[in-house]
């Protein structure tokens, strides 16, 4: 019997049909993320770029306030961080309270740092459970598949190879359908921790380099004090 994939696809019964399908959308699902991910980063890198020349040049003159307006139209993950920081460091330089302007901004940072991790891996959970998945998901439809050639021998009343093989290609093609989603998943997942990783190293040493830079421009206010 000639096992073609369009006669393995008729072959199929609902229950494979709808593992198949299952997979596919997990593949989309990964696919979206991917891609999605590829391009924020890509743009916060470049816009990050950009801010930290500014806010560099904005830093050794001084400027707090200055950072803070530049960081309002900024969607970077940098600008999001240093004008949280230097926004929170002036307006708590403004009241007194029992944490000094330098300790409350730390802390605001650290938060804010946090939200930020959670927004650079965002959607990642999902390519990390396709890849996990959809092995075990493939060996689902590698069940029905040898059900459907147990039936196929059960109906012929014989077990020639002819009464089994489209049951058979079935459950392997089943197989090789969930390895085929899994496979990129976990290449693609892998990657993107590696950039995220980068990008929140950097994240963590331009949030240690501002409050350096507000422990100095705080111990200078209050030496001048």
């Amino acid at each position: 019997m000639d096992s073609s994939l369009a006669q393995i696809v008729g072959h199929m019964g609902p229950a494979a049909i709808g593992v198949a399908s299952v997979l596919l959308a997990m593949a989309l699902a990964s696919l979206a993320v991917f891609f999605e991910r590829l391009f924020a980063y890509a743009r916060s890198r470049a816009a990050s770029r950009k801010f930290a020349a500014e806010a560099r040049a904005l830093l050794e003159a001084d400027d707090a306030e200055g950072l803070v307006k530049k960081s309002g139209g900024n969607k970077s993950h940098l600008a999001q961080l240093l004008g949280t920081g230097a926004q929170t460091y002036l307006s708590a330089s403004k009241k007194q309270t029992a944490l000094s302007p330098v300790e409350a901004t730390r802390r605001e940072l650290l938060r804010k740092h946090e939200a930020l991790t959670a927004d650079v891996r965002r959607g990642m959970n999902v390519i990390a459970s396709v890849g996990s998945i959809a092995p075990f998901v493939g060996l689902l439809g590698t069940v029905f598949g040898i059900i459907s050639a147990f039936q196929g021998i059960a109906k012929e009343g014989s077990g020639g190879l002819g009464s089994v093989s489209l049951g058979i290609s079935e459950a392997l093609y089943e197989t090789a359908l969930g390895l085929v989603v899994a496979i990129p998943s976990v290449l693609a997942y892998n990657w993107l921790s590696a950039q995220a990783d980068s990008i929140l190293l950097a994240l963590e040493q331009a949030r240690g380099e501002f409050i350096d830079f507000l422990e100095a421009r705080h111990g200078k206010q209050a030496h001048g004090a």
